[in-house]
């Protein structure tokens, strides 16, 4: 069945950061993928994550630090970054803050993420 989604499912978290979530576990009950968009203020940074989702993270405006691996890569407007499940990674927003797109598969959910500063 075709289903438009006209308005997203905010999603509250702490740190001044809004998740819009289109399609995934909150907004539509879809555990395969999830798509979210993503504001997020200047300095905003979160836990670390081990989550067991691919996620690509497509930056909309402003520019979005992704630390993994001991290293930081710098995702600008317009270009995007893919992190594999399993991974460790970190994000945190530039100085100007950033909007991007999260695609996750499957779907994201809290219990999924696996972040460092949460009991397992």
């Amino acid at each position: 069945m075709v289903r438009h989604i006209p308005t997203p499912e905010r999603i509250p978290v702490p740190g001044g950061k809004v998740i819009d979530e289109f399609v995934g576990r909150v907004a539509t009950g879809t555990e395969g993928v999830s798509v979210a968009r993503m504001k997020a203020p200047a300095g905003w940074d979160e836990p670390a994550q081990t989550p067991e989702f691919d996620e690509v993270t497509l930056v909309l405006t402003g520019d979005l630090v992704v630390e993994h691996d001991g290293t930081r890569t710098e995702v600008s407007a317009g270009e995007a970054i893919l992190t594999p499940a399993g991974q460790t990674v970190r994000y945190v927003a530039g100085p100007d803050g950033a909007e991007y797109v999260a695609i996750c598969v499957p779907a994201f959910g809290p219990d999924l993420a696996h972040r460092v500063d949460e009991p397992s």
